[in-house]
């Protein structure tokens, strides 16, 4: 059905309007509910919807497109700073309308007004309260006074039904203001303190460049700066480590020096000339036997942080792929920051259900028969939503790559929540050689409990060592001294960031992947074991000079705090509006106040964070200078040439790929030693491409990437 005629049948029917969040749970909302799961697909203008008919009533299920409302300016101008005033307005993109954004509200205006009932369907947490919210207010015309919720944690068609047949009486208005209040705060440091830094940097150089920083952004970059520099100002502290070859039953096993590193050669040396000429005596073995409880259930963090060790998924990619598996009804909710699976979820069923999903169907049907039905439950709570498992709703078609692999995932670690404790034994031999004590240590497990039922996931660590008894006589065949230096500390790859965020309390589950694609998409940091760039550095010695509370940790997490407090009516909109507001005014006097000097340090930041953009790697030829990236005035072609082409003559000169995406790979090729290039054309596989034009591994590069 596809025409008016088919809404005015209708209307002599009771007709309910309900907002999803997006296109296809509008979908499965109205499959769900309608008396006959045959639901009619309706568009009115750009507008997509779904007519179902429950009992009688006429339903009118429209997708959102996540926020239809954003924040903007009261009044307009982008040249000035600072902004405290603004208003809810439709969409768009870089200050310009988006037309499909409005053709979708007035679609949704002219439903409206057919509908006497209005329920909010969108996903039950501070954004979906708020997409909803804003939607029956403004292109509903003030039905969010009226308006019902539903509260939804999976989308089978159980759970959609009982959410349709008991809906909560009202919006939830709780979340609703917390949800104001957080779009509202982050618009006033974001919006200005991005106009501080935009406009110092363009007044500056005459260019326009797009730089932003905002109250969880701040804080986040300064984790990165302030690890960068401190590796940067790390200077290793040399140490030794002296380690015992010695024979066992025709097996060489090497032992460690008790005592651990040695600070100096003196005490290295000695030691080992200690030991020379002596045999090694078992002296002592520690065998203890230890527990592995099974893993906690997945909230959206440990989610994040797992699938990116097993898989090297993003956080923002396992947050899509997630999403996606939500709306396929296959997992609960993502969005949720509990460890907890409560009693109301039909863990039997569930079991029962992935017996029929084959890659699992031997361990589920084990857990039935031992009625192992009750899962690990961990110490966070949400009191939106449970931790992640699957619904029991097995996959009706072929699952994408990445899907098939997260879903896998979170069904194999639903199962370990129900699994017997891993059992460990540890084994420790002191073996004295001389005066000076060696040991080994040894790991087996005993009994496999829960590990089971998460291969291949599970980290196993394995240590065999052959039989050894008290009083055991061994040939000490090599004493070994390893000089070695001190690491500095470790880089921050997109897990680990993601877990301190959440330590740290900054951000929420939703949007803490988006800030951290954010700092990428800046400029601010690149590569995946992050290095803060030096515009990141800058950026971040400006606001630590200049701005500091952007940068603070403990501002930025009482301001989290006081938002969650909103939600439960403990603190008031306006109230944190206010103290926001008190505390953003003198830094942006501040940086005002500097502007020129901010100005002029950004501008070399960005000249540099161009040249390093485009630099590909040294010049193999002339071995002084830098390939990068140019464009020729004659042609306005793209090459690359050597910057040392000014001062010392340096020809080097290689054609690229015109209509490509190019990205320096910043390594070289593993057959010259030249540096490559990442070339992408639009729907083709990448390749890499050496600039060596003799190499003799292009044609196997070709393909990879």
């Amino acid at each position: 059905m596809n025409s008016r005629s088919g809404r005015a049948a209708a209307l002599d029917h009771e007709t309910v309007l309900i907002v999803a969040e997006k296109p296809d749970a509008a979908r499965r909302i109205a499959l769900a509910l309608d008396d006959n799961e045959k639901p009619s697909k309706e568009s009115l203008g750009a507008l997509s919807y779904y007519q179902s008919t429950r009992h009688g009533k006429r339903l009118l299920v429209v997708p959102a497109l996540g926020h239809m409302y954003t924040l903007v300016p009261r009044e307009g101008g982008r040249q000035h700073y600072p902004v405290f005033d603004c208003v809810w307005s439709p969409r768009g993109i870089a200050g310009k309308v988006d037309h499909r954004v409005q053709a979708l509200i007035r679609g949704i205006e002219h439903l409206a007004s057919e509908a006497v009932e209005f329920v909010n369907a969108c996903d039950y947490d501070v954004e979906g309260s708020l997409i909803g919210y804003t939607i029956l207010k403004f292109a509903c015309h003030g039905k969010d006074l009226t308006a019902k919720r539903m509260k939804l944690s999976t989308l089978t068609k159980k759970e959609i039904v009982e959410a349709f047949s008991s809906p909560m009486p009202s919006l939830d208005f709780g979340l609703i203001e917390a949800g104001e209040a957080r779009h509202l705060v982050d618009w006033l440091y974001g919006v200005n303190l991005s106009r501080a830094l935009t406009l110092a940097a363009m007044r500056s150089r005459k260019r326009y460049a797009t730089l932003s920083i905002g109250r969880v952004q701040g804080p986040t970059l300064m984790f990165v700066s302030d690890r960068e520099r401190d590796i940067l100002s790390f200077v290793p502290r040399v140490f030794w480590e002296l380690k015992a070859k010695v024979e066992v039953d025709g097996q060489i096993v090497v032992a460690e020096l008790c005592k651990g590193r040695i600070e100096t050669l003196h005490e290295a040396e000695t030691t080992g000339r200690e030991c020379l000429g002596h045999e090694g005596v078992v002296s002592n073995i520690e065998v203890s036997k230890y527990s592995q409880e099974p893993p906690k259930p997945f909230d959206l963090g440990t989610l994040q942080a797992e699938a990116y060790r097993v898989f090297g998924f993003s956080p923002s990619r396992s947050l899509r792929l997630a999403e996606r598996l939500y709306l396929s009804a296959l997992i609960s909710y993502p969005r949720t920051s509990s460890q907890k699976i409560p009693k109301s979820v039909d863990c039997e069923r569930i079991l029962l259900s992935l017996a029929g999903l084959p890659s699992v169907s031997a361990y589920a049907e084990e857990l039935v028969q031992k009625r192992r039905f009750t899962p690990i439950q961990g110490a966070k709570e949400d009191p939106a939503h449970p931790a992640i498992y699957p619904t029991g709703d097995l996959p009706q078609g072929e699952l994408g790559s990445d899907e098939a692999k997260l879903y896998d995932l979170v069904v194999k670690r639903f199962l370990a929540l129900f699994g017997e404790p891993v059992i460990k034994e540890g084994i420790k031999v002191v073996i004295q050689i001389g005066p000076h004590p060696f040991q080994l240590s040894g790991r087996r497990t005993v009994g496999e409990g829960w590990a089971r039922y998460y291969q291949p996931y599970y980290r196993t660590d394995e240590v065999a060592l052959p039989s050894f008894h008290i009083g055991q006589r061994l040939r000490v065949s090599e004493i070994l001294s390893d000089e070695k230096f001190s690491s500095p500390p470790s880089r921050f790859n997109a897990a680990s960031l993601l877990s301190l965020m959440e330590e740290s309390g900054i951000g929420t589950k939703a949007t803490r992947a988006d800030i951290i694609d954010t700092l990428y998409d800046r400029g601010y940091i690149a590569g995946s074991r992050m290095v803060a760039t030096e515009l990141g550095l800058q950026v971040s010695r400006l606001i630590g000079t200049y701005c500091p509370i952007v940068a603070s940790v403990d501002l930025t997490r009482q301001l989290e705090q006081e938002m969650e407090a909103i939600e439960v009516g403990m603190e008031g909109k306006r109230e944190v509006l206010a103290k926001a507001i008190a505390e953003l005014k003198p830094a942006l006097e501040k940086l005002k106040e500097n502007e020129v000097v901010i100005g002029e340090r950004l501008s070399q930041a960005l000249k540099l964070a161009q040249v390093q953009k485009s630099r590909v790697g040294p010049c193999p030829i002339c071995g002084r200078g830098d390939l990068v990236i140019m464009r020729s005035r004659k042609t306005g072609k793209r090459f690359v040439g050597c910057t040392d082409y000014f001062d010392g003559g340096c020809r080097a000169s290689f054609p690229l790929p015109q209509r490509a995406f190019l990205k320096p790979l910043l390594r070289a090729c593993p057959h010259c030693h030249w540096p490559m290039i990442l070339v992408r054309y639009p729907n083709r596989r990448p390749w890499n491409l050496c600039l060596n034009p003799r190499c003799l591994g292009k044609k196997r590069q070709e393909g990879t990437a």
